[in-house]
């Protein structure tokens, strides 16, 4: 097949980086902006962790004694584990791994698959289950009530909880940017009363606990603690949760603006935090269940309290956003069911909205609310989800170190040593509270397991069948030859997986349904492993057999983080890009048009309507007349300038579509039923039949995916025998 690319969207997304990097100043304007949004989206679960790490830490067989040894090798933990692992590993190494501004260990294992050969794209991620992590920093700030109120029943502490949790999931289809900048107020008036009052609370209690900073309290510490001290690990976990949100909410921001948000704000206000906490720990063991809420001086209690209740709603709004980052791009590569994305920004594509999946998240989060109640059985569930998470990006980091970055296995070895030894320490003892809440997140990751492979699996089969069963042109021709095919006016699309050959569900139409139309076009949809396609790139156009049988294809490639919003720009720039490559191979024929460096693009004539044209100027070969064809489709006019005076067959060819364009299109898809062949295993037919079954009926149609609108569909019914 010969293939012509090129093309431009009408409709070209950017980021607020890119387009305001015209100068100097406007980049660090942009920057700074980004900066200051991501301190309402990245992290606030990172920054309302003091609120629980202390209380989750002691909550078990660990007890303070008269000298300071636990709380200094407490606080020297948590200084050393916010130091290495969210300023060192994740700002400064790990987000300069992203796929071209992506990021998220998805986005990490799609830049390893295309600079390999490893991996088959059926990645399952974790970190979707993260979202967990929202229900246990306000569970806490919402039981700072208590401590004012002690006869305060904790159904009504519970039952505060559930609504904040209501109205944050409500507040989602506003979309990140607005969610951002309502936000990001809110997190910096935290972190300026954490940073205030441990400073306070450090020079009033004990300034001695600057010792900590020394990691040979972490040596003292696990000398006098022993077991005991290796089983508080799993609640001074919880002082990093929210470090892989910041890597896979990149892709709403930029890496330098992450960088400086977390460096010059958040690390220093969490450190100046759990040393004042820890200054009045030192003082006040009594108060070991509720020491941060002690901690604070009475005149400033209920301002904190109220901004920490704040600030937990900014806390789940990194993981509700990174969970719908991911679970966009498994849905591109087809590891996840067909479902609704809605680009919440015209400027930068990353932020997007799922509303199936928020109210899912909605729903589990009120569930587990509800049903433990106990904070520290949350806590436990919380610190195994996020460990994990870091475990699998570490691992990943040494493929992406030795195969991406061309670096020596001893460097990703010192990498993956370095930090999986210190992720390893927190995972088991994470996973010794596996009996007390920890066996949540993996009883629904291993449903989300089952359930996404089972897609994968399905969706995988279904391609195999299509390309094992499609039908060759010279046979295709041949049959339509012996059936009496009758060719009616318009333009059909039709949309199949077979980048070649004639699709099996077309063959299927044609035999028992023997015409179509005068115009066809198989249009083919490839979602690649990068997160976006270039425009120049993303239309691959040729011409299927002999011209007088006017049938063309088109590949139409897109990236993970890509979605397809307009279908009406969509047809149009794909016709568009058919009378490009007409006049391209009219002109290669002729010989004065050896340059094909034109493009042709939808300029807006009038508010109603747009028109084709020449985007530098007409080519020698043609001459654009003033007469126009206008086709009206849903509510929109597009008019396409006639073509004259055109040498060779290809100027025929331009005229022949634009009129059946005119007369109509229609647009044909299949409408699939995939079942296990009968002499398949039965975990074979219980997983095609029953749970994949399943997952394509209650996803969305493909043609409502495709935007393809009901007056103009065809859906042809056809069963596969897997």
């Amino acid at each position: 097949m010969d293939v012509e690319g090129g093309g431009r969207p009408a409709v070209q997304l950017q980021s607020t980086t890119k387009r305001a990097a015209s100068s100097p100043w406007g980049l660090q304007k942009a920057t700074l902006l980004l900066a200051y949004q991501s301190f309402g989206v990245v992290y606030g679960d990172l920054c309302i962790s003091p609120v629980y790490v202390y209380k989750n830490t002691f909550s078990g067989k660990l007890r303070l004694h008269e000298e300071d040894e636990e709380i200094l090798g407490v606080l020297s933990l948590v200084f050393w584990s916010l130091t290495l692992i969210p300023l060192l590993k994740y700002i400064i190494l790990v987000l300069g791994a992203d796929d071209d501004g992506e990021g998220g260990t998805f986005a990490l294992y799609s830049l390893m698959c295309r600079r390999s050969r490893m991996g088959l794209l059926n990645n399952i991620n974790n970190a979707c289950l993260s979202a967990y992590n929202q229900k246990e920093p306000l569970l806490s700030a919402v039981s700072g009530l208590r401590i004012k109120f002690p006869e305060l029943h904790e159904n009504y502490t519970v039952l505060f909880a559930c609504f904040i949790l209501v109205i944050l999931f409500a507040l989602q289809h506003y979309g990140t940017h607005r969610v951002g900048f309502l936000f990001a107020p809110i997190l910096l008036a935290w972190l300026g009363c954490i940073g205030s009052i441990g400073i306070y609370n450090i020079f009033k209690w004990n300034p001695t606990v600057i010792r900590a900073l020394s990691p040979y309290y972490i040596y003292n510490f696990f000398r006098k603690a022993g077991k005991d001290g290796w089983s508080s690990l799993g609640g001074i976990v919880l002082c990093i949760t929210g470090a892989e949100a910041m890597f896979a909410d990149l892709g709403h921001f930029s890496k330098l603006s992450l960088r400086l948000g977390f460096t010059i704000v958040v690390y220093p206000c969490l450190v100046l935090a759990y040393m004042g906490e820890a200054a009045y720990l030192s003082k006040h063991r009594e108060d070991l269940q509720s020491s941060f809420y002690k901690a604070l001086p009475d005149r400033v209690f209920w301002p904190v309290l109220i901004i920490a209740t704040l600030a937990t709603v900014v806390g789940s709004q990194a993981i509700i956003s990174a969970t719908f980052s991911i679970i966009s791009q498994s849905r591109a590569l087809g590891c996840f069911p067909r479902i609704k994305i809605v680009h919440t920004s015209s400027h930068v594509h990353g932020q997007i909205y799922i509303p199936e999946v928020n109210w899912v998240l909605m729903f589990l989060c009120l569930a587990v609310t509800v049903g433990f109640r106990d904070t520290e059985m949350i806590g436990n569930a919380y610190g195994l989800a996020v460990i994990l998470v870091m475990f699998a990006t570490t691992c990943l980091m040494f493929l992406v170190i030795t195969i991406v970055w061309n670096r020596s296995v001893v460097l990703a070895a010192l990498f993956t040593v370095g930090f999986g030894s210190m992720e390893l320490m927190y995972l088991s003892a994470c996973l010794a509270k596996v009996p007390h809440g920890g066996w949540l997140p993996l009883l629904l990751s291993l449903v989300t397991l089952l359930a996404m492979s089972t897609w994968h699996y399905g969706t995988k089969k279904k391609e195999e069948y299509e390309l094992q069963n499609k039908v060759c042109l010279d046979r295709f021709l041949g049959l339509s030859s012996g059936i009496g095919l009758v060719r009616v006016p318009g333009v059909g699309f039709v949309y199949s997986s077979a980048a070649n050959g004639v699709p099996p569900m077309f063959a299927h139409f044609v035999t028992n349904f023997p015409a179509f139309h005068r115009v066809l076009i198989f249009v083919s949809l490839q979602t690649l492993t990068v997160p976006k396609v270039s425009p120049d790139e993303r239309f691959l156009v040729g011409r299927v057999g002999a011209p007088a049988h006017r049938l063309f294809r088109c590949v139409v490639r897109y990236g993970y983080k890509e979605g397809r919003r307009d279908h009406f720009n969509f047809e149009n720039q794909l016709l568009m890009k058919v009378v490009e490559f007409l006049q391209r191979q009219d002109a290669a024929e002729a010989g004065d048009y050896s340059s094909g460096s034109r493009e042709l693009s939808v300029i807006p004539a009038a508010p109603a309507h747009a028109q084709l044209v020449d985007a530098d100027s007409a080519p020698p070969m043609a001459s654009w007349s003033t007469s126009s064809c206008e086709i009206d489709a849903v509510g929109r006019r597009v008019r396409f300038e006639e073509p004259r005076g055109a040498g060779g067959s290809g100027g025929e060819e331009v005229k022949t579509l634009l009129e059946e364009r005119e007369s109509g299109v229609s647009y044909m898809i299949g409408h699939t039923c995939v079942q296990a062949h009968e002499s398949s295993p039965a975990v074979k037919k219980f997983a095609v039949n029953v749970v994949y079954g399943f997952l394509r009926r209650n996803s969305r149609r493909p043609a409502v995916e495709l935007g393809i609108p009901n007056t103009s569909l065809i859906e042809v019914g056809m069963t596969y025998k897997v």
